[in-house]
């Protein structure tokens, strides 16, 4: 049986490399391919030098060849689930439409649904860039 999107993000939470803050964030995207791409922060002594979860997730998608996000899953041990960063929230937007749907969640089971564009209202983005 396959894993759900939550789960994965679950699973792929414990692989976070987290020493410094101990605060551990697995994220997972499922690409228009149906794909599922996994991502976990990574911390480095000299902040802010590490790596968002799902930025980790985003980046293995491109690296796979895909450039379209259809669904979002982020998991935290957190008392309520936690927002992706204000950077994490454009690179979303980026690769995703505004209605793609995201799940935060915690590892005590508490869930918020919202999309990318809930995320990110008044989102920077191609139009903005001057045509040249």
């Amino acid at each position: 049986m396959a894993l759900s999107l939550l789960d994965t993000a679950r699973d792929v939470r414990e692989a976070a490399y987290a020493p410094y803050s101990r605060f551990k964030v697995g994220a997972a995207i499922r690409g228009a391919s149906g794909a599922v791409y996994r991502g976990c922060n990574v911390e480095n002594v000299a902040y802010p030098e590490g790596t968002c979860a799902e930025a980790g997730a985003i980046a293995a998608m491109v690296a796979a060849g895909e450039t379209t996000l259809v669904e979002v899953a982020v998991i935290a041990d957190s008392p309520s689930p936690v927002p992706p960063c204000g950077g994490c929230r454009q690179k979303l937007a980026e690769f995703g439409a505004g209605d793609t749907p995201v799940t935060l969640a915690t590892t005590g089971g508490a869930l918020l649904e919202t999309t990318i564009g809930q995320l990110l209202p008044g989102r920077f983005d191609q139009d903005h860039m001057s045509k040249v």
